[in-house]
């Protein structure tokens, strides 16, 4: 417990909120248009309405799980942060690992979750502010 309360108080110190262009070049990098369907917009977009595009966001729910990083990973289903009783840990990652700078590691589970038969709609976010919206404008001007 020690210890993830160390590594929490590490990533919080090297916050990072990602401009809008920074982050779709970023996931466009890592492979994440058309992947499983989706396309850069929402993953923009699902981030901002996530996040705000910040890599140390976190948020607790109501149903005592807690949702970390800039995909606002969750901790019953997706990731361990040895405090959720039963966590699936999907990704089989710590929780911590999401809320850095570099989010290659969110990423990875990012797309792990897509690959769910829920995909993108798994995101709340996503379903409330961007399915079925004009998300064009979350890259636009990015040159992506």
């Amino acid at each position: 417990m020690r210890s993830l309360a160390f590594l929490l108080l590490v990533a919080l110190a090297s916050a990072k909120e990602y401009e809008r262009c920074e982050l779709a070049r970023v996931l466009k990098a890592h492979g994440m248009h058309g992947y499983y369907g989706t396309s850069l917009a929402d993953w923009v977009c699902l981030s901002y309405y996530e996040s705000r595009y910040k890599t140390t966001a976190i948020n607790h729910n109501r149903g005592g799980s807690t949702d970390y990083g800039i995909f606002q990973i969750n901790s019953y289903w997706w990731c361990d942060d040895g405090q959720t009783p039963g966590s699936k840990n999907g990704c089989h990652i710590s929780c911590s690992e999401v809320l850095t700078d570099d989010i290659s590691v969110a990423i990875t589970c990012a797309k792990r979750v897509v690959r769910d038969p829920q995909g993108i709609e798994a995101w709340v976010a996503w379903k409330n502010n961007c399915k079925n919206h004009d998300i064009s404008s979350f890259v636009e001007g990015c040159g992506v």
